[in-house]
């Protein structure tokens, strides 16, 4: 799987092949984590033997016959040995096919072309022709909120790959940007979403995010902020843009504190500018994010108590 990286620009290029070598240090996401949503074969191989010169073309051919059912990937045994060693390989060509994390089948020896599509058959039977792409888009949220946005990003750029369009993986891959700091390439990345479709909730929550994020840049550091509001607590100028720093700093229940402070003490300032930035952070957090939960529930309390 392709990592985006932070230069590459908002056009996502497809992920992953569906063949690939992989290494001792691939191993887990290229075997394991892959296996997760698709069969993995791991064919492993080494220079000197004749029979993985057989079998090679025969299991490309057939994978890709699978029309995506099924990804190979190839570990060269002389190069990195332990793998192969925890796993009891002692010949080689050695297939083994991993679904859903760990070891399901496998074959050994240079079978006939017949005996590996008989196998991926068997492995692959019941799966629809194409991987679902609500399933795949879930995925990688749960790995974004997990704390990997460049395997989110990958896994986001397979969806486009086969679908240019899909809002949701643009608007997932924008909010991927905007986690590694790369606002210019979300940005751009939300840009090729289409005007009618601009009013989508995951399209206004990275939107939000980015704006919060360029608010951000313009204000100076945290202590700074915090030094000023201790000094005057009525200077809620200092407290709003504090609490725009802590949102940046991921710091959201402070964030919130403060700006519900000012809507506490002065509604009207800045025509209910706090109200308002509450509601952005809210958009940018998302409905089920713990903060936001618990925000509205406060606000809610002081605008009708």
């Amino acid at each position: 799987m392709t990592i985006i990286e932070q230069g590459s620009g908002p056009t996502p290029q497809a992920a992953a092949d569906l063949i690939k070598e992989t290494t001792t240090q691939t191993f887990v996401k290229d075997v394991i984590e892959e296996s997760k949503r698709q069969p993995v074969l791991i064919d492993f191989w080494a220079p000197w033997c004749g029979p993985c010169r057989q079998l090679t073309p025969i299991i490309e051919k057939a994978v890709r016959a699978a029309n995506g059912k099924v990804k190979l990937v190839k570990m060269n045994i002389d190069e990195h040995p332990a793998i192969p060693g925890q796993m009891g390989i002692q010949s080689i060509p050695a297939v083994i096919a991993f679904v859903n994390g760990q070891p399901a089948d496998g074959f050994m020896g240079a079978v006939p072309e017949s005996q590996v599509t008989a196998f991926i058959n068997k492995l692959t039977a019941g799966m629809p022709g194409e991987p679902n792409i609500e399933d795949i888009i879930k995925e990688a949220e749960a790995v974004l909120a997990e704390g990997d946005p460049a395997t989110a990003a990958s896994i986001y750029a397979e969806v486009l790959a086969a679908d240019a369009t899909n809002i949701a993986a643009l608007a997932g891959l924008a909010k991927c940007y905007v986690a590694t700091g790369a606002i210019e390439q979300a940005t751009q990345t939300l840009a090729m979403v289409p005007e009618s479709k601009r009013g989508d909730a995951a399209v206004k929550a990275v939107q939000a995010s980015i704006d919060l994020a360029e608010q951000a840049k313009a204000l100076g550091p945290v202590t700074e902020l915090e030094q000023k509001v201790a000094a005057n607590p009525l200077d809620h100028q200092a407290r709003f843009d504090l609490a725009i720093a802590l949102n940046a700093s991921e710091k959201r229940t402070e964030a919130t504190q403060h700006l519900l402070e000012i809507v506490k003490r002065d509604r009207k300032w800045n025509e209910d500018g706090a109200r308002k930035q509450l509601v952005q952070f809210f958009d940018a957090w998302g409905p089920t994010d713990e903060a936001t939960v618990e925000g509205r529930k406060r606000l809610s309390t002081i605008l009708f108590s």
